[in-house]
Formats: C-alpha cells, structure tokens, sequence
C-alpha cells in the first residue's frame, strides 16, 4: 500500500550539499512527488550560529510510518549517513541534516512518541511554507485547514524567512 509522507528537511551546515542529498536519500525509499523550494530563516532557539535553510519533499512510499520514524529508523539512517550528531544538551544546535516526517496519510495522533501532524506546522513558517508548496490544498488532519492557509497566516505573524537560490533539484542529476 502507497502512503503519502510529507517530510521536512533543514540544514545549517554546508546546505547546498546536504539538502539535495538529503533528497537523494529520500528517493531511495519511494517515488518524490515533489520537492518545494528551498526557505531560510534564523536560527530558533541557539541564535550563535548560521542560519538554516529548509524544504520539504512529498514522498510516495510503501514505508510505514514506525519504518521511517523508529530510533533506528530510515529517516535516522539517512540524518547518519549525512554526519547528523544530535547533542542531547542542545537539540537547536547546528546540524548537517533533520528529517522530520510532518504530515502522513491522513493520520492525526501519535506514533512512536512523535506527534503527527507535526506541531511546528502550526507554529513555524519555515515548516508550514515548504509544506504548502507540495500540496497548497492538503486539509491538515485534525485542524481542518488547508496547508496554504496555515502557511499564509504565519507568514503574516511570525518571523522572516526568504527564498534561497539553493536549487533542489540537482538530486536528480547526482
């Protein structure tokens, strides 16, 4: 059976690499419906360091959701491959990589300790943005909004974030 999982990606460390690696990674494990664009944005949390650049990718998989969240699951497997080091002291610290599975199907509730849909989609514009460039008219489960309004109404509350020239289409090249 084909799921539909949107997956947030960001970087602030080298992402003009590690982004459309990341893609790469991702296209491993299903077919990539879509990519967004790349967004940018100042750091949350740990402002001492350099800014993060995020996207999102739509990705067709047979993958279950308990596959590509488990602790050694396949979105964790690919933060490793791409030198992702989690510092338990710091968890906005730098990184090369995060994954973050936000919306699945249609499912609204929790799996393996993560919250589906993710929180940060109501909370951040540079999650809710990229996601809205998949499928403007997802109706997010559980908030009966559609990704374009949620992703427009934090743009016109929360802070700045800027489109990057960073192309994410050179994972189909590599």
């Amino acid at each position: 059976m084909s799921h539909r999982a949107f997956i947030s990606l960001g970087s602030n460390i080298d992402p003009a690499r590690h982004l459309p690696a990341a893609v790469r990674e991702l296209s491993l494990l299903g077919e990539i419906s879509r990519v967004s664009q790349a967004w940018c944005s100042s750091p949350v949390g740990d402002p001492d360091q350099a800014d993060f650049c995020n996207a999102a990718v739509l990705l067709i998989t047979e993958h279950s959701m308990e596959e590509l969240l488990g602790a050694v699951g396949l979105l964790r497997g690919i933060e490793s491959r791409l030198g992702r080091v989690r510092d338990p002291a710091n968890k906005n610290a730098p990184r090369t990589i995060d994954l973050d599975l936000s919306l699945f199907d249609e499912f609204a509730g929790e799996v393996l300790g993560k919250r589906i849909p993710d929180p940060d989609l109501f909370k951040r514009a540079f999650v809710a943005v990229p996601l809205a460039e998949l499928d403007a008219d997802y109706s997010v489960p559980g908030a009966d909004r559609a990704l374009r309004s949620i992703a427009a109404a934090l743009l016109e509350t929360a802070g700045p974030i800027w489109q990057s020239d960073l192309s994410l289409d050179t994972w189909r090249s590599a």
